[in-house]
């Protein structure tokens, strides 16, 4: 992943598209700090899936039914 500066991004865009369309994402800062990211539609959904599934991987019911989970919810 590379990083560049917000003035930079703005000077070389069409440089960073070239470079995202290959497949390597872009890092924008602003006075050191992250402020935005370039990535292609398809990795975008890749890393998508994968935060889905660890939040899945994560989340347990203890026992709980769907149903008791939304009667809980209403009182």
């Amino acid at each position: 992943m590379r990083t560049v500066i917000s003035s930079e991004a703005q000077r070389r865009f069409g440089a960073l598209l070239a470079i995202v369309e290959a497949g390597e994402s872009v890092t924008i800062t602003r006075r050191g700090l992250p402020v935005g990211r370039l990535i292609s539609p398809e990795s975008h959904a890749d890393e998508m899936v994968a935060r889905a599934r660890a939040l899945r991987a994560g989340s347990r019911l203890d026992g709980l039914t769907i149903r008791q989970l939304i009667d809980e919810g209403r009182r």
